[in-house]
Order: C-alpha cells, then structure tokens, then sequence
C-alpha cells in the first residue's frame, strides 16, 4: 500500500526530479508533486511525494525530516487526507454574485 508524505519549506527552485532523487534513496517513488500558484505556476514551497511502502515512507521521514536541501530545512510528514470545505466558490451568496447587478 503506497504512502503520501507531505514536504514543505521547498526552496523555490526545487524540482520534482530533485524529490524524487533525494526520496528514491528510501524507496520506490510513485510520484512526486510540487504544488505551485494556480495564476503564476510559480511553486508555493510544498510537495506530495509518494512511496510504495509504509516502511519506506517511514524511513524517508526519519532521514529527510530536518534535512537542508536548496538551502531549507525540509518538514517531511505523513500527509493527512485533505478536508470537505464545502460548498462551491463564493459560499452562500447564491448566483446573484452577492446582490451586485451587471
């Protein structure tokens, strides 16, 4: 069963080849997401990075967690499945664009 793990304070610059290096030394990477601004494609300084195995995932965070790459610190974690935030954009204002007429 493969693990998603949660990588934070990337350097800006950082690739999704160089997570997959520097996990793959752990275990076999299914994949590796750098996730980045919708409007600049620009990075927001985090990643998902999954491992084929619990034990592998495990030994990723022990010997990543902490550990400088470009320059940061990485926060290497287990990732905790994302939250209903419910609703659509815009809440609960409805389809009159919060009462504004165009």
């Amino acid at each position: 069963m493969s693990v998603k793990l949660y990588v934070g304070n990337l350097a800006f610059n950082t690739t999704e080849q160089d997570l997959r290096d520097e996990f793959g030394q752990h275990g076999q990477v299914n994949s590796a997401s750098i996730i980045t601004d919708r409007d600049s494609g620009a990075s927001r300084g985090f990643a998902f990075v999954e491992l084929e195995t619990r034990e592998s995932a495990t030994a990723a965070i022990q010997a990543l967690n902490g550990k400088e790459l470009g320059g940061r610190a990485l926060n290497v974690n287990e990732a905790k499945p994302r939250e209903d935030r419910g609703g659509s954009r815009g809440g609960s204002r409805g389809s009159n664009m919060g009462g504004r007429r165009y």
